[in-house]
């Protein structure tokens, strides 16, 4: 005998009104991430209440995505912080997968008739000039590691970043291409050279900019003339991976950046000063700066004046965001009223002061 209640459903209606098939219901029952709300004891029909709906039609939603079994149930049953943990990551990753994707297909195209293809991306010339200023300091100088010295340049549908790190900071500037025609890519780019390509083309409203083919060069274009710099080899860092890595910043800090690049100034040479965030303060060894921190927790670390004093130069604005997760891991710093350039700080060990 069927003792269900008559407000519930048979797992074939329950199925039609969520969108899964019967069998995904019965997984899912085995799994524990849909339960039914009742099974008849004589038959072992299951049956769905209406308040499932919704359930069900987010755990379609994330299976849809590829989203693991494990990740949807901490989606659907683990803390907020913790989903948009698992989704942020999730979406990290599918973005990923389409990159590869279109980078292998952009790679047959590349060898069917025709040869391949170019990229044109049109952009500001001061935009230009601004964002090889901008990520450059960051470029590598170790002989032993080449690749470092370059600025990756990377272009997508209406995206190009420019990319430079020397593995103990990041730098990187996005901008919003006027227009871009041809296949997704990269462009490894000595940082000079990038320089000379920006100072170069300061003084024009737009440029046009021609990546070769599998990165072979970059070319820089206007009524005026053009110039090129050749491509060069190497494995860069995997820098998505880097930012992606990084935990969720607990601490925030505002504060202006002239005064803040003068105060470590003022310490001279010392390989480490100590960076001490406050409510609305920040010291910066033993000189107080106004600052704008909701947190009254303390917090202290420590960075290399030599490091942070050029990323604060590259930046743009009055003011610098810092941007801190546990000060023994990288600290992002941002430009406050211009979020599209991001640099990525490593800090350093500072003398205990009880010592």
């Amino acid at each position: 005998m069927n003792d269900a209640s008559p407000d519930l459903m048979s797992i074939s209606a329950f199925a039609r009104r969520v969108g899964l098939a019967p069998s995904a219901l019965r997984f899912y029952d085995d799994c524990r991430v849909l339960l039914p709300a009742h099974v008849d004891g004589a038959t072992g029909y299951r049956f769905y209440s209406p308040a499932q709906e919704a359930r069900a039609r987010l755990l379609r939603g994330l299976r849809a995505t590829g989203l693991a079994l494990a990740d949807v149930t901490a989606v659907l049953d683990g803390p907020p912080g913790r989903a948009r943990v698992v989704l942020e990551r999730h979406r990290a990753a599918a973005r990923e997968r389409g990159r590869a994707a279109d980078a292998a297909i952009a790679a047959v195209l590349d060898g069917l008739p025709g040869g391949p293809r170019s990229t044109e991306f049109i952009l500001g010339g001061a935009e230009l000039a601004s964002a090889a200023r901008q990520v450059t300091p960051a470029a590598g100088r170790d002989p032993a590691h080449p690749e470092l010295g370059g600025v990756l340049v990377e272009f997508e549908e209406d995206e190009v970043r420019f990319v430079a790190t020397d593995r103990y900071r990041l730098a990187l500037r996005t901008l919003r291409p006027a227009a871009l025609t041809g296949p997704a890519g990269r462009v490894l780019v000595d940082a000079d050279a990038l320089l000379g390509l920006g100072a170069w083309a300061a003084r024009t409203a737009e440029v046009t900019l021609v990546a070769g083919p599998a990165g072979a060069s970059l070319a820089v274009r206007h009524p005026g003339g053009s110039r090129e710099a050749a491509g060069t080899a190497g494995e860069y860092p995997a820098y998505r991976d880097m930012l992606a890595a990084l935990p969720a910043a607990r601490h925030r800090v505002i504060v202006d950046r002239a005064a803040l690049l003068a105060a470590l100034e003022d310490c001279g040479d010392s390989p480490a000063v100590a960076l001490e965030l406050g409510r609305d303060r920040l010291l910066v060894a033993c000189r107080a700066l106004p600052a704008l921190r909701a947190e009254a927790e303390p917090v202290r670390l420590g960075f290399d004046p030599a490091v942070l004093a050029p990323v604060l130069e590259a930046s743009v604005g009055p003011d610098v965001l810092l941007e801190v997760s546990e000060p023994t891991l990288s600290v992002l710093v941002r430009s406050a009223d211009q979020g599209s350039f991001t640099a990525l700080v490593m800090p350093v060990a500072v003398p205990d002061r009880r010592a």
